[in-house]
């Protein structure tokens, strides 16, 4: 099967990718790699498409000693190479790294997956973990949504029809940051099936573990971090699981196990035995 025929637009800026969203039935594609499927089985029949591949602003990079922003247009695969900078103490490499295949990092965008908002996608729950926040443009001008408060439920945000996410704020963590991440997936290449995060910075006094992949937005887990921030690591652990526990209660048992174990080998990966 096909797609559908519909218009395509090759946009160079942002101005001109917002003018074309105020058209019904418009999306925005990158680099593809989740509408792309989705067109040649007609789940996704858009009247047009707006390519920003091209648009320039969106391969920004800006930065303070508190933060970066990352343009949303960088690919997986510039970031796990190092071309993107990585102030996030090797996380975000080490992510982009464990994304599908290389062949999906040269083509997928950070940005482009925040926004498809699929669960199971790696920046949600790495970047819920950082307490990023997204910029995101409209035609009535810029605003800032943490991360947190972005995803409403699984493929729903609250970005609007005419809104772009332009880059990705990321805090900048200190050199005695301590990250873990690890997913649970069937194979290589695979969505993951549980997805647990760490990261604790007491010079930055960010102290935070999550939960990802819960067929919903990533599972905050509060108790842990305000344990992990305090220093009581193995109170961090326990409360985690009980959180989980209590989360996930209409999931089936084996549904929390899968997370209860990634979220206790994101402890372990951080060196937090």
């Amino acid at each position: 099967m096909k797609p559908a025929a519909f218009d395509l637009t090759l946009a160079t800026s942002l101005d001109q990718a917002l003018s074309m969203l105020a058209g019904e039935g418009t999306k925005l594609v990158s680099g593809g790699c989740s509408l792309g499927p989705m067109l040649n089985l007609r789940l996704a029949r858009p009247a047009a498409l707006v390519d920003l591949r091209r648009v320039g602003e969106l391969r920004s990079l800006e930065g303070s000693a508190t933060h970066l922003d990352i343009g949303a247009g960088w690919t997986h695969a510039e970031i796990e190479d190092g071309v993107v900078p990585d102030v996030t103490a090797g996380l975000m490499r080490r992510v982009a790294h464990g994304i599908a295949y290389r062949a999906v990092r040269n083509r997928g965008t950070i940005g482009g997956s925040i926004a498809h908002a699929d669960p199971a996608a790696d920046w949600i729950s790495t970047m819920t973990v950082l307490d990023a926040t997204l910029l995101i443009r409209g035609r009535s001008g810029t605003r800032a949504c943490a991360m947190a408060d972005f995803m409403l439920a699984a493929y729903t945000t609250t970005l609007e029809a005419d809104e772009i996410i332009t880059a990705i704020r990321v805090p900048v963590l200190s050199a005695g940051a301590k990250t873990g991440y690890h997913k649970v997936c069937r194979k290589t290449g695979e969505f993951a099936q549980a997805i647990g995060a760490l990261v604790v910075d007491a010079e930055r006094g960010l102290a935070r573990v999550v939960a990802g992949a819960v067929e919903a937005p990533p599972l905050v887990l509060a108790g842990a971090g305000e344990r992990l921030k305090a220093g009581d690591i193995e109170g961090a652990r326990a409360a985690a699981q009980d959180e989980i526990e209590a989360a996930l209660a209409g999931h089936p048992e084996a549904f929390r196990a899968l997370h209860q174990v990634a979220v206790d080998r994101a402890f372990s990966d951080a060196g937090l035995a």
